[in-house]
């Protein structure tokens, strides 16, 4: 049963994924090894995932969103033949179930009906689909994401954990080598992995590991990054907005919605809409609450479509498999 001391270290991980256990323990009020315990039992319950993340803009790729309507009976092969793909990092479906929303990680340059050939089968599900770009990911870096969960921090617990998390990223990227590989497989599996572990999987001195980590986490390159299951902590209603801006408001309007509590994510697009913004509620009522409030009262929103997500496949860095968080098998 997930409890308050449960939202307090899933906040203090949001604020810093690597903070020790011993601050982790303090900020929510428990001993170093009870904080241990709780994170334990809530990642093997797959509930949540610590991951580390590498930016797709190091290897030349970019982010494209793609909503493929389709045939409702067909649905499900599809979507889960695409949640298998290493280059394709969320699916879900939506729209009562004739709609598969899913990012694709494919070079900027490359021509978008090549990009479906290379990722949809040739099936007569397929009725129709469209594909626009991720322009611009709105929040701040190590502070953007889903928190309508609770577990509060004070103003003092927040600049506690300041000294434990990533600095912010200079946006130069730096580029990996094939030695980085064990470092990141590592990270991908637990972004918690200590300095120790990964000394032993990469061979390197535990100095060395923390040099490398600075570098790639300064850079940009590697980040840091919580996957949740909203329906384990009461959050049952999930919708992603599409959202059409004024250009000269897109800034301010993108970045006042990410601060949103129940906004998971939000970004410029290309297309007919040019944001999209992912909301999490715990049922219509809640979801409703905030179309006619929060989002109501944001400036910028000239109209809004909704697309409301009955079955969540993968997101960032997980699989969902019989209601748990699951790494990806290998590619």
């Amino acid at each position: 049963m997930i409890d308050d001391v449960d939202m307090r270290i899933l906040r203090t991980l949001h604020r810093a994924p690597r903070a020790p256990f011993r601050l982790i323990g303090e900020i929510s009020g428990v001993s170093e090894q009870t904080a241990a315990r709780r994170y334990q039992a809530l990642r093997r319950a797959g509930v949540m995932r610590v991951v580390g993340l590498v930016d797709p803009a190091v290897h030349g790729e970019a982010q494209w969103v793609a909503r493929i309507r389709c045939r409702p009976d067909r649905v499900a092969p599809l979507a889960d033949s695409l949640a298998r793909r290493p280059d394709i990092a969320y699916v879900g479906i939506a729209s009562g179930g004739s709609e598969i929303i899913c990012v694709i990680r494919s070079p900027l340059h490359a021509p978008r009906a090549d990009m479906l050939l290379q990722q949809l089968p040739r099936s007569t599900a397929v009725l129709d689909v469209s594909i626009d770009l991720l322009i611009h990911p709105f929040g701040d870096p190590g502070t953007a994401g889903w928190t309508g969960y609770g577990g509060h921090l004070t103003a003092e617990q927040e600049q506690r954990l300041a000294g434990s998390r990533p600095s912010v990223p200079d946006g130069r990227l730096l580029p990996l080598t094939a030695e980085d590989g064990p470092l990141l497989d590592a990270l991908a599996e637990d972004g918690r992995t200590s300095h120790t572990q990964l000394a032993g999987a990469t061979g390197w001195s535990k100095g060395r590991v923390a040099r490398r980590l600075e570098s790639l986490e300064t850079s940009g390159t590697l980040s840091y990054d919580i996957d949740l299951l909203p329906e384990h902590l009461g959050f049952h209603l999930n919708a992603t907005l599409w959202l059409r801006v004024a250009p000269a408001r897109l800034e301010r309007t993108g970045n006042e919605i990410a601060r949103h509590e129940e906004v998971a994510f939000a970004a410029a697009t290309s297309g007919d809409h040019n944001m999209m913004a992912i909301v999490i509620c715990r049922d219509a009522e809640e979801f409703y609450r905030y179309l006619t409030t929060r989002l109501a009262a944001t400036p910028g929103v000239d109209a809004y479509g909704v697309s409301i997500r009955v079955r969540r496949l993968k997101q960032a860095a997980s699989l969902i498999s019989h209601g748990r968080l699951v790494p990806p098998a290998p590619a």
